[in-house]
């Protein structure tokens, strides 16, 4: 029979008659055949199989051996033994090479026709040794497909138990170097499906031997984190991140980033390979895998390896991966800078390709560029182009934004990664910078907050040109870059502190926070005047340019609207030459006195950058202490002047007047101080005044009128006094209502009077006792607040009985409380409240769509006579409830490191909660009515800025020096402590402030945000 079949396989008849005696053949399978004619049947027939010519001769000896072996078992058992297939696989057939896949589908084949006999479990054996072999040869992924069918169909030829192990980990290192160099569609579909096959089968052997599932994984993370330059791992790797359970991320996750063996070297070199993967077809869960293992490098701190990654492989990658790395690099714009150039092809791609994913896909990633443009502003040049292929599209809210880079950043992820004492230390949830606290300085720290929630001022601080860095502004203007854009949660303002310390502050002492802002807005204020008074001497030519002048993208900054602070951007007739300081917080003060003799008036005009508030005497206090100190001066020292106040012009009422608080009354108010300040006061006996008319000393009344209002009024509530019997400065407790809103009495400027008449005195009174009385007259009656309300709410002119004196009732919003928590000035401990306002500092709301739950009545106060008092705004009568869910976060408590939200009803409660806890330094934000233009028109010549403005290139860099610093500072801590977790049980404990703590202060604020991510979920779809 065989020799009738291999005669007719190479006669020359036609296929039709080939196959029908091929078919005479397989019915005689069923009759009687010698063992020799069998024997003789399996080799040829195997010889067609493994060598023939053609698909012909395969065809037909598939089918003469099939049908054979059926009806004459014993005899192909004997034929197909393991001796012959050992021959086979190590040695090959005649010509045939042994790694043909051909010798694997006919094993293949012959094993489905031996199922059932006992002799196949020999076999099972032989190949069981043999394909472990094989794997650690490395063959070609068509081998190693055809060897994961004949597996996945008898799994009795896997090898068991460590040989097990060993060949999964063997068929995983043999994946990796499955390279595809070819190029056509059809073959590339081949080679996917040849890899597709081999990972199924190690799916197949994890779901049966769990015990497998490790050792290859850990086996696929030494393969793409070898650094040997001379093996590239293929991405077909990547297939087998589909077949990994995703609830063991977690596990292996910590597993991998906590291995101290791990070096950061072969850790970057994984994470890039992974990264790689993005672009195999058809995988699933690798940007899962990708961007948890990106989180959990920040969990344990591990920032450098992040940086090399990210700006390694920030071009490639999934929409989900991408988001993630952008958002998550927020220490530096470089990250989103390399994928500048492809933003705008890939949205006009996304517009046009018509896929039913695009339109959401364009969505997410539009969202993601406006957090990135947010995040590093400042590059018009670079965004432009963007903004216009973007500008059709929904863009997120100024919140949405915020929150999501909070939550995004790498020092705000998640810590379930990490293990034992490793602990995130990022920015509180409010995304505001505390200052640390170097040793009892917390009073500048309360102080350099307060400025910096002082909008407008921060504003153009930060946009000032200045050249050099020695000046003490451009070492404001970088610790107020920092606190705005350093990722730590808390600056240590070293530099600053050096520059700004008055040269009588003992260093490590607890100091004046007030005699400390005075200081500091004194030195700003003569520092700028003298670079004027150099820079006027110059020669006219145009300055030189340096890298300070630019912003990045080479533009020259007063082009850009940016100041000068050499020469300001508004330096127009209307600022006269008025330093930022004047122009921010100074104001001026008329002092008159007048004989009341001769009625003769003598006045000055001095300016103020803070009004010092000494508290009213109350009618039942004796022999008390008078305040004293530095800071009971009632004007600024803008033009240098004395920081004491002459003998002569203090208050006589304030003195031997003890201050007890007063159970059976209201508490005082602001504006009761602020009344009590620019109330008329009698000066005689000991006080009397010198009048060159009468020359000789008379009985004189001294008024104080503001006829210039500052930007920000910033009010120090004189609350340390000096008791004389017992020699010691003690504090004033009383309670102080802090109204929201306020307004202040400002007087049109009129031309100074030496001597007049008593008819053009602009207060009439009857008599000293009358005069006296009424100055000091502290709560007006319900009446006269009704009537001062209708008269004076919608902050209109108002002119005296004898026409000439125009005051103005200018409104305030309160913007920042400097709380004072102890029993002396020289201990204790300062934190401020400070409002987050949004937008132009609060312009956007006219003073009288501000409303608060608490009743302000009692805060009003008296018209008296032709002066316009200083009175709190009352909430609107249809507002009875405020806006709780913004209002919880319109306030912040900057508490050295510590930031927290707080509301405004904690700053108006602390000290009935906490009676040493008391406001000391008070700012308010000066109001624009509709229709008002206050000061000579401020507002148009730009003194409130709309937005943050650009930081300078020299900024910028700053700060990114220093976010790389800060990253690396972290990593260092965190890797010191998983060293030392195994020997040492303590916890960690970050230090507390070096002061004495406020109620709830807990030292430095814990990391906030959520788990981390991007909030951009997405399907896995490649961006470039």
């Amino acid at each position: 029979m065989d020799k009738i079949l291999e005669g007719l396989v190479s006669s020359d008849h036609s296929i039709p008659v080939k196959r029908a005696i091929v078919k005479k053949v397989v019915e005689a399978a069923e009759k009687a055949v010698t063992e020799e004619q069998c024997k003789a049947l399996f080799t040829l027939t195997t010889r067609f199989i493994l060598l023939g010519e053609d698909a012909f001769q395969r065809q037909i000896g598939f089918q003469v051996l099939e049908a054979y072996a059926r009806y004459h078992r014993p005899e192909f058992e004997h034929f197909f033994s393991k001796d012959f297939v050992l021959s086979l696989l190590q040695q090959g057939y005649g010509q045939l090479d042994r790694k043909d896949p051909a010798i694997i589908d006919y094993i293949h084949c012959c094993l489905r026709l031996l199922i059932s006999c006992p002799s196949v479990l020999e076999i099972f054996s032989v190949i069981q040794v043999e394909v472990l072999r094989m794997v650690c040869e490395r063959p070609e992924p068509a081998l190693c497909a055809h060897l994961s069918t004949l597996l996945s169909d008898f799994v009795q030829c896997i090898p068991r138990d460590k040989s097990g192990v060993l060949f999964c980990q063997q068929l995983v290192r043999t994946i990796s170097y499955f390279h595809c160099f070819v190029s056509q569609e059809r073959e590339l579909r081949e080679y996917v499906g040849q890899v597709t096959k081999v990972s199924t089968l190690l799916q197949n052997i994890w779901k049966a031997d769990p015990a497998t599932l490790l050792p290859s994984l850990q086996e696929v993370f030494a393969i793409i984190s070898s650094t040997d330059p001379s093996f590239d791992p293929s991405i077909s790797l990547a297939s087998l991140v589909q077949h990994i359970p995703v609830q063991m991320i977690t596990v292996l996750i910590k597993s991998l980033t906590t291995d101290h063996n791990v070096k950061d070297a072969s850790m970057t070199k994984a994470l890039c390979r992974m990264i790689d993967w993005l672009s195999w077809p058809l995988a699933q869960h690798v940007d899962t895998w990708v961007i948890a293992l990106l989180k959990g490098l920040a969990a344990v701190q591990k920032f450098t390896i992040l940086i090399d990654v990210t700006l390694l492989k920030i071009e490639l990658g999934a929409l989900a991966v991408l988001s993630h790395m952008l958002l998550s690099f927020q220490h530096s714009p470089e990250a989103f800078h390399l994928i500048v150039p492809h933003v705008v092809h890939l949205v006009q791609s996304l517009r046009t390709d018509g896929l039913p994913t695009s339109k959401a896909f364009l969505l997410q990633f539009t969202e993601l560029i406006h957090c990135m443009m947010y995040q590093y502003s400042g590059f018009p040049d670079l965004y432009d182009h963007i903004l216009e292929a973007i500008k059709d599209l929904p863009k997120p809210g100024e919140d949405k934004i915020k929150l999501v880079l909070n939550q995004s950043a790498w020092t705000s992820q998640s810590n379930s990664f990490a293990s034992g004492p490793l602990r995130q230390v990022g920015k509180s949830e409010t995304g505001k910078t505390g200052l640390v606290n170097l040793g009892n300085t917390c009073f500048m720290n309360s102080i350099i907050q307060t400025l910096f929630m002082a909008t407008d001022f921060r504003r153009h601080v930060l946009s000032l040109h200045i050249n050099g860095s020695n000046t003490l502004m451009k070492k404001l203007q970088l610790l107020f870059a920092f606190l705005a854009h350093t990722q730590r949660a808390a600056y240590a303002p070293k530099n600053f502190l050096e520059a700004s310390r008055p040269p009588w502050f003992n260093v490590g002492s607890q100091q004046d926070c007030s005699e400390y802002l005075r200081f500091l807005l004194d030195r700003l204020h003569e520092e700028e005047k003298t670079l004027q008074v150099l820079e006027s001497v110059k020669p006219k030519v145009p300055p030189p340019v340096d890298s300070s002048s630019k912003d990045p993208s080479g533009q020259t900054s007063p082009e850009d609207g940016e100041e000068s602070y050499l020469t300001p951007a508004e330096n127009k007739p209307e600022n006269d030459g008025r330093t930022l300081t004047e122009r921010m917080f100074g104001g001026k003060l008329i002092t008159g006195i007048r004989c009341m003799q001769c009625n003769c008036i003598s006045e000055k005009e001095e300016p103020f950058t803070d009004l010092s508030l000494a508290f009213c005497p109350s009618a039942t206090s004796q022999g008390s202490p008078q305040p004293e100190g530095p800071s009971e001066e009632p004007k600024g020292s803008v033009n240098g002047g004395s920081e004491i106040p002459e003998p002569g012009l203090a208050k006589a009422s304030a003195s031997n007047v003890h201050f007890v608080p007063v159970t059976n009354e209201p508490p005082l108010s602001v504006p009761d101080l602020v009344n009590y300040f620019l109330a008329p006061e009698i000066l005689d006996e000991e006080n009397a005044y010198f009048c060159e008319k009468c020359s000789s000393l008379q009985r004189a009344e001294r008024t104080m009128k503001v006829v210039s209002a500052p930007e920000y009024l910033i009010l120090t509530l004189l609350r340390f006094s000096y008791d004389a019997k017992c020699h010691v400065r003690r504090k004033i407790l009383d309670n102080v209502t802090i109204p929201p809103l306020m307004r202040l009495p400002v007087h049109a400027p009129s031309m100074p009077k030496q001597c007049s008449s008593s008819t053009s005195s602009p207060l009439q009174v009857d008599s000293p006792e009358s005069s006296e009385n009424l100055a000091k007259k502290l709560k007006p009656s319900q009446k006269d607040e009704e009537e001062e309300e209708d008269e004076r709410i919608d902050g209109a002119e108002e002119i005296n009985g004898r026409g000439e004196m125009a005051v103005q009732s200018v409104p305030y919003v309160l913007s920042s409380v400097v709380m004072h928590s102890g029993m002396s000035s020289e201990s204790g401990h300062y934190y401020s409240y400070g409002r987050n306002i949004n937008g132009a500092d609060g312009t956007q709301h006219p003073a009288k769509h501000f409303a608060l739950k608490e009743g302000l009545g009692n805060d009003q106060a008296e018209c008296s006579l032709s002066t316009c008092s200083a009175l709190s705004i009352p909430p609107e009568q249809g507002n009875t409830q405020p806006n709780s869910g913004q209002e919880a976060r319109d306030w912040l408590l900057f508490n050295d490191s510590r930031v927290t939200f707080t509301c405004f009803q904690s700053v108006q409660n602390i000290t009935n909660r906490f009676p040493k806890d008391t406001a000391y330094v008070l700012m308010y934000r000066k109001q624009e009515l509709p229709g008002q233009n206050i000061n000579g028109g401020l507002m148009a010549n730009g003194m409130r800025l709309s937005t943050e403005p650009p930081l300078q290139k020299e900024l910028l860099d700053a700060i990114i020096k220093d976010n790389k610093l800060y990253l690396q500072e972290q990593e260092l801590n965190a890797r010191t402590q998983a060293l030392q977790a195994p020997s040492s049980s303590c916890s960690f404990r970050p230090n507390g402030s070096d002061d004495n703590n406020p109620p709830g202060s807990c030292g430095p604020s814990g990391g906030g945000g959520g788990g981390g991510g991007g909030g951009f979920n997405t399907i896995s779809r490649l961006v470039f």
